[in-house]
């Protein structure tokens, strides 16, 4: 019997699994595909208390580094659900089944994605999915922002005080955020707003230099030269293997309260995946913590 299972290996299952750990508690970290989630993939990470500048691959290596010193056990499987039975849980996996005390969900999300031409060649090389991260780098440069929704206006936002150019390109011909957070996008004077686009390809030496697009009403092409494009077209949770023991708000996210606790006692959410405003990875590692901390506090109540 496990006392802590933890679905998910990014910031916010490893930070859960080293408090879990330390409390003496059996603890079972199980990652579907790769330790670290989305940090891992970042080539540069400056905004984590502590550490000037750090890859995300290193991060994330030494997050779990520390995990594995305080004895959790990592596995690499596919959880396909967790069902409550009597005053445990029975997790299943693609290869196991794992009886647990306590379980806590950190799956986080994945980005939504744009088909174009080399996108792939420049990510992290220009191309980023977070301006809250990756934006300072651009400090003076001309950069791009696609999307329509608040994510992509906050964006703009953001990246134009320090930005020498934003160009907004949205795949329609509005936006689809709050108008008091368009207003204040549209009083920046260096944000530049361009309706129906869609991404074609992009092109540099080694990093980003140009981004095509395709003007859908005219069917013109529109080149840009930027230094850096910021994807913000949502997030995917892949939380459906839980909807039986967790309430899922409209898009996929997994509803808990400040103490990470979810519909069912026993059951707690971290990260990403949870509905939440924020996402970085030091509110993943909040997050983490918060949810050890209830999973031990909610052991020790079945205890008394």
């Amino acid at each position: 019997m496990i006392d802590v299972l933890i679905v998910g290996g990014g910031p916010a299952g490893i930070t859960a699994s080293i408090y879990a750990a330390r409390s003496g508690l059996k603890t079972l970290l199980l990652e579907r595909e790769t330790f670290g989630g989305q940090i891992a993939s970042s080539p540069k990470v400056e905004n984590f208390p502590s550490i000037i500048s750090i890859s995300g691959e290193e991060l994330v290596s030494r997050m779990l580094e520390q995990a594995l010193e305080f004895g959790v056990s990592v596995d690499v499987e596919n959880v396909t659900s967790v069902t409550k039975i009597d005053d445990h849980f029975e997790v299943v996996t693609d290869y196991n089944k794992y009886l647990a005390k306590s379980v806590i969900i950190a799956t986080g999300v994945t980005h939504r994605t744009i088909d174009a031409e080399n996108i792939e060649d420049f990510m992290g090389e220009g191309i980023s999915y977070c301006a809250v991260c990756d934006g300072p780098f651009h400090k003076g440069h001309d950069v791009a922002v696609i999307g329509d929704g608040n994510s992509a206006m906050q964006y703009a936002i953001s990246l134009s005080q320090y930005c020498n150019k934003v160009y907004v390109c949205t795949l329609f011909d509005k936006f689809f955020g709050e108008k008091s957070v368009e207003k204040v996008m549209r009083g920046r004077s260096n944000i530049e707003i361009v309706h129906n686009l869609q991404l074609k390809r992009v092109s540099g030496a080694s990093e980003l230099e140009k981004a095509e697009f395709t003007n859908l009403l005219t069917k013109e092409e529109v080149s840009l030269d930027i230094q850096g494009l910021f994807i913000a077209i949502g997030h995917v949770p892949h939380n459906e293997d839980f909807k039986d023991v967790v309430e899922l708000d409209n898009h996929g996210y997994i509803i808990g309260n400040e103490l990470c606790e979810t519909l069912t006692p026993g059951i707690f959410v971290a990260g990403d995946c949870r509905q939440k405003t924020f996402r970085q990875v030091s509110t993943a590692c909040a997050d983490g913590t918060i949810a050890a901390l209830s999973a031990i506090r909610y052991l020790d109540n079945k205890k008394a």
